[in-house]
């Protein structure tokens, strides 16, 4: 079932989709990009997908817009009797602070943000943890030395991921050059595929032989420059291997489908508080398929796996860009 609302006047109209009637009911709001980014977005999607088709339930959904949207999505949610309701992405923080306490008894579950409220799930990936492992297979791949990462919004979020992934390059290749690029600092970056391909050719320009993105929908750029191009690149959150077979190094795997199929499975009782998913978790990693399987070598899987473990085992320690603000590699 499709209905259109128009909401608050100049506020564009927000779409609440279900299978069913408007009854009590898990709903998930995804971020700006649309639910079929192939990235974020999508990834949620296909937890709430898989827990619909596990267990015959129906979910509700919107696509927001715009920024102006956010808070209103929530309260609609809220008042229709869903629950739990699952914000994608960490613009959604603000607003949730505000609405969460409105509604005691709907439970919020926010990725990637975290809210202190006693009806609030706030579900944190290590991102950096992930990026490392990709970063050690980019300097294995790179013949020129010279490695890109194409963020998207520039928040300490995805300086994050960029951080990891340059000490992940450096840990193989010391001498390794890493060209870093933010597509923009408004959540029209996330958007935005012909900047991200903009940028990777400037990075193909000085060197970069393997280029990393973690920008949403921007990253599509990203990977068809670099297929174009005759250079690898390497994808994010969800698996991407398949979009440019032999092309695609490998992905950064964030598994934002397991986070929503959690919350959905469990329902209003899921367990709030803050809830840290990294390598220990499988919360992150890299994948390895089909479509990648001839461009990572047996050599270069062991010595990932092993950094793996180290890293769960705390043997060694990845730094997070989020804790003070600062990278121990200097990006160019």
């Amino acid at each position: 079932m499709s209905m259109m609302k128009t909401l608050m006047g100049a506020a564009a109209a927000l779409a609440l989709t279900a299978t069913g009637a408007l009854a009590d009911g898990p709903a998930v709001i995804f971020d700006l990009g649309g639910k079929f980014d192939r990235s974020f977005n999508e990834s949620a999607f296909n937890g709430a997908q898989r827990w619909a088709e596990e267990t015959g339930g129906t979910f509700r959904e919107i696509e927001l817009q715009s920024d102006a949207q956010r808070e209103q999505a929530m309260r609609r949610l809220a008042e229709a009797g869903a629950n739990p309701i699952v914000m994608a992405g960490f613009l959604q923080e603000t607003p949730l602070s505000v609405v969460a306490p409105d509604y005691p008894d709907t439970t919020f579950v926010i990725i990637d943000a975290v809210v202190d409220a006693p009806n609030v799930r706030s579900v944190i990936f290590a991102e950096h943890e992930g990026s490392y492992l990709v970063g050690m297979l980019a300097a294995m791949a790179s013949e020129t030395g010279t490695v890109g990462f194409v963020g998207g919004m520039d928040v300490p979020l995805i300086s994050a991921f960029g951080c990891g992934y340059a000490q992940g390059v450096v840990a193989v290749n010391p001498e390794a050059t890493v060209i870093a690029n933010m597509t923009g600092t408004t959540p029209a970056a996330w958007n935005d595929p012909v900047r991200g391909g903009e940028l990777t050719r400037g990075q193909i320009a000085r060197g970069a032989d393997v280029v990393y993105a973690a920008a949403g929908g921007t990253g599509l750029g990203v990977l068809q420059v670099a297929a174009d191009e005759g250079i690898l690149s390497i994808g994010v959150d969800s698996n991407q291997n398949y979009l440019h077979p032999g092309s695609v190094l490998t992905s950064m795997l964030k598994r934002v489908d397991v986070a929503v199929y959690d919350a959905f499975l469990a329902g209003p009782d899921v367990e709030t508080g803050v809830h840290v998913f990294g390598l220990e978790e499988e919360g992150v990693g890299y994948a390895l398929d089909e479509f990648n399987a001839e461009l990572i070598t047996a050599e270069m899987q062991e010595a990932v796996d092993a950094a793996r473990a180290a890293i769960i085992a705390g043997e060694l320690m990845v730094h997070d860009y989020r804790t003070d603000g600062t990278c121990p590699v200097q990006m160019q």
